[in-house]
């Protein structure tokens, strides 16, 4: 009687439903549906779990494949059949390499062939060293496993795969813990990436060469093999990327690329996928070529990303990990001798690139503490290592044993980065005279530095505006450092942004260079500079929004800044409301209040100016100071006065002071809380004031209002309905003027009215003095604790003592 073997039965896309009594688990759809919910929200826990430890997503999504698989949770044969069902595994595995298929189009989008060409000697020298000795360390090793752990396997696919597993350098991974530990820009951090980006190719051109051994015994196969794949690239980069170069010309900066193109470029990467399989060097190295052909000039690749990268790495490539973690069952490594090829897999890995590493680092001369720092960044692996394993286990190259291995080398060498590097390389900071951090200051005629905050391009046209009204007429003028703040996300795309922003310095700083870098924003503040007294530096902080707060305050210590303006987390619409871009922003706001080294002014952006940029000699704008009391108003008033020297502003500073009749204690009064040393200050600095209103030609003016409570506040700024421009400071001594008490903590009681819609028509800056000894929000969020305050203004009293 002859064996037969019975096969699961295909499964069926869609059920009928648990009413028609199916089980919703039999059928592909629904199981898939499950499939994908559970490895998200494993993944997405885990990595909320590890952000303390400022570890990268991967090492989550790795943890969580290797917990769904046999492992751990698959340990339960219940839960197995039940969720991961062997029936199930084709269509999972299709579905996760297909989202394979375009994240590594993704990574061949973020690879620039010219950058890896102008890679330096030192970072060339680097990078050799980091692939050769871990490749040579991982044939020695390979001698080992194969004898003991892997028998029976084909020893040349074996000894390339091993030297490839162990000589690899994550590029995604290693930018994005760079980019966590803000180094991604320093020094440091570009020879690094330099470096791992001609690993990246050198390991991808071995996996190649690795996969085209084992498909066959026969070397001339694989010789076949190698040369079509030769072939096909040339045939890619002179019929294919033509191609491609027309369809990146004929996308303009700032509209949206024709469907058609779209469309185009996903079915080339399909079918360059496809032609890679039948040659027999993976599907994954067409999309990759493709990746890398694209034109990374204009905004064609960009636009590229956007349309898939959340869909990709959200959904679909999590699917490979557990694709991974299925095949990785760590229960097979029994025994010591198991535990102990792991450590020597492990060390051997560490040793081949970290002392590698180090070696040529010293040798071209590299700090010490940079080049350890350096051996164990490049020691970083991820997703690149994973899918190496995966092909050498579908190839049969590698066993089970041998594949928990390898998949726990890696993630054990990608987990000890982070706090190793925050551990070694501690650069030293300079220590420089930092004289002046507020805009109030003796020396009147002493330059004032200003770093100026931006979201976007819509704030551009006011920020310009704003920096032209303070540059006033000073002997020494006034410097502007223009960040563009953008957020670090686990999209690839912001990877992408890093390395088009950094250039030199810290955090990340673009140089204006004549030969122009196609950036509006740069090219925006590069114009306003030549054509001012002003000088501007553009540069952009991408970090996390957790940290960014960081990049903000390390900036201005550096660069010994007096203010520090931030952009209002809400903008404008047309019809006069407000609407927030994101609470992460008003947070990151109220971190640099806490941590400013300087002043800081909250920019509420309701187009100072109009819409475009005004030149100087068309600047005509009306200014108001409210000034209460406090170190705070004076600032604001400081800062009015700078402005006034502008030939095209004309400033009123308003006082507001209490009708002496009243009594603190009747309804809607005016109380005066006061202490003498700041009442002495706030009339110093008004007396300094009006001796210039006597000298001037009518430009700055002053006006005392008499008030009763808070409907007068309020009637007295709706009566500046001319200003274009309202400045206040974030702490006076007064009551909330919005209905919302104190809803943006940040702006104060007046700047918090001021932000409310149809509160104004003027742009409005909220000024916060340099104040080393007190914390502004917590005074404020003190008072919103505190049972008693008083609905109407208290004018005159100080939070400072």
């Amino acid at each position: 009687m002859a064996n037969t073997t019975t096969c699961p039965a295909a499964m069926k896309a869609t059920s009928n439903g648990s009413w028609q009594g199916d089980n919703p688990l039999d059928y592909a759809l629904p199981l898939i549906i499950l499939q994908i919910c559970i490895v998200v929200a494993l993944t997405r826990l885990l990595a909320f779990v590890l952000r303390p430890l400022r570890q990268p997503r991967v090492i989550a999504e790795i943890i969580g494949g290797i917990l769904l698989g046999p492992s751990a949770l698959g340990r339960n044969k219940h839960f197995l059949d039940a969720v991961f069902p062997k029936r199930s595994l084709t269509v999972l595995d299709t579905i996760a390499n297909i989202g394979l298929l375009f994240f590594l189009f993704l990574v061949g989008l973020e690879l620039d062939l010219r950058s890896i060409r102008r890679t330096g000697k030192r970072a060339l020298a680097i990078a050799i060293a980091g692939i050769s000795l871990p490749f040579a360390l991982g044939i020695g090793a390979s001698f080992i496993l194969r004898s003991t752990v892997n028998k029976g396997v084909a020893e040349g696919p074996f000894l390339v795969f091993m030297g490839v597993a162990l000589s690899i350098t994550a590029f995604p991974v290693l930018a994005r813990i760079l980019a966590e530990l803000k180094l991604l820009t320093t020094d440091l951090g570009r020879m690094a990436m330099s470096a791992a980006a001609v690993n990246d190719v050198a390991a991808w051109i071995l996996l190649a060469l690795a996969i085209a051994l084992s498909g066959s015994g026969s070397p001339l196969v694989s010789l076949y093999v190698l040369l079509t794949a030769a072939v096909f690239i040339a045939f890619v980069a002179i019929c294919v990327r033509p191609a491609l170069a027309w369809m990146a010309r004929r996308t303009p900066e700032g509209e949206p690329v024709k469907e058609i193109y779209i469309c185009a470029t996903f079915v080339t990467v399909l079918a360059a996928s496809f032609v890679t399989d039948v040659i027999g060097i993976h599907a994954l190295f067409g999309a990759f070529v493709i990746g890398i052909m694209v034109p990374k000039d204009g905004p064609f690749a960009g636009l590229l990303i956007e349309k898939i990268e959340d869909l990709i790495s959200g959904l679909f490539l999590p699917l490979y990990f557990v694709s991974s973690g299925l095949k990785t069952n760590v229960a097979t490594m029994s025994g010591g001798q198991s535990w102990g090829l792991l450590a020597l897999v492990v060390g051997t890995a560490c040793i081949g690139k970290i002392a590698g590493t180090i070696v040529v680092s010293l040798a071209v001369k590299v700090p010490l503490r940079e080049a350890v720092t350096l051996g164990f960044l490049m020691n970083t692996k991820g997703l690149v290592e994973l899918i190496v394993l995966n092909i050498g286990k579908d190839r049969k190259v590698l066993n089970d044993e041998t594949f928990a291995i390898l998949v726990l080398m890696a993630l054990f060498t990608t987990f000890i980065t982070t706090p190793i590097v925050m551990a070694v390389y501690k650069p030293a900071r300079r220590a420089g005279s930092y004289k002046h951090r507020t805009i109030q200051r003796g020396d009147s005629d002493s330059e004032l530095r200003v770093l100026a905050c931006f979201h976007g391009s819509r704030n551009i046209p006011t920020l310009i505006n704003l920096i032209e009204s303070s540059r006033g007429t000073r002997r020494h003028g006034i410097t502007v450092y223009a960040m563009h703040l953008m957020e670090l996300s686990e999209r690839s795309s912001a990877i992408s942004m890093v390395h088009k922003a950094g250039r030199n310095g810290l955090p990340f700083w673009n140089k204006i260079t004549s030969e122009g870098t196609g950036d509006q924003i740069v090219v925006a503040f590069q114009s306003y500079q030549q054509l001012s007294h002003v000088s501007v530096r553009s540069m952009t902080a991408i970090s996390d929004l957790h940290t960014i707060h960081e990049d903000i305050v390390a900036s201005a210590k550096s660069k010994r800044t007096a203010l520090i303006l931030l952009p209002f987390h809400k903008l404008q619409h047309v019809d006069g409301s407000m609407e927030s871009i994101g609470n992460e922003y008003q947070h990151v706001n109220q971190r640099v209040l806490r941590h400013a080294p300087c002043s800081v002014g909250i920019l509420i952006d309701r187009g100072l100016g109009g819409t475009a940029q005004v030149s100087a000699s068309e600047v005509s704008y009306t200014i108001a100071v409210l000034f209460f009391g406090g170190a705070d108003d004076r600032e604001a008033l400081a800062y009015g006065t700078r402005m006034a020297e502008h030939p095209g502003i004309a400033l009123t500073v308003v006082r507001f002071v209490p009708q002496p009749d009243r009594t603190s204690n009747a309804p809607n009064s005016v109380s005066i809380a006061i202490n003498p040393d700041d009442r002495a200050k706030d009339e110093e600095c008004l007396e300094q004031y009006k001796t210039k209103v006597a000298a001037s030609n009518d430009s700055i003016k002053y006006e005392e209002k008499e008030v009763q409570g808070k409907a007068d506040i309020i009637a007295a700024v709706k009566a500046m309905g001319r200003c274009n421009l309202i400045l206040v400071g974030l702490s006076p001594p007064t009551a909330s003027l919005a209905e919302h008490r104190y809803e943006c903590l940040e702006l104060g009681p007046v700047g918090s009215y001021l932000a409310s819609p149809f509160a104004t028509s003027a742009s409005v800056v909220v000024v916060k003095q340099y104040d080393p000894s007190a914390n502004p929000l917590e005074l404020l969020e003190d008072a919103v604790d505190s049972q008693d305050v008083p609905d109407t203004p208290v004018v005159g009293a100080s939070p400072r003592h």
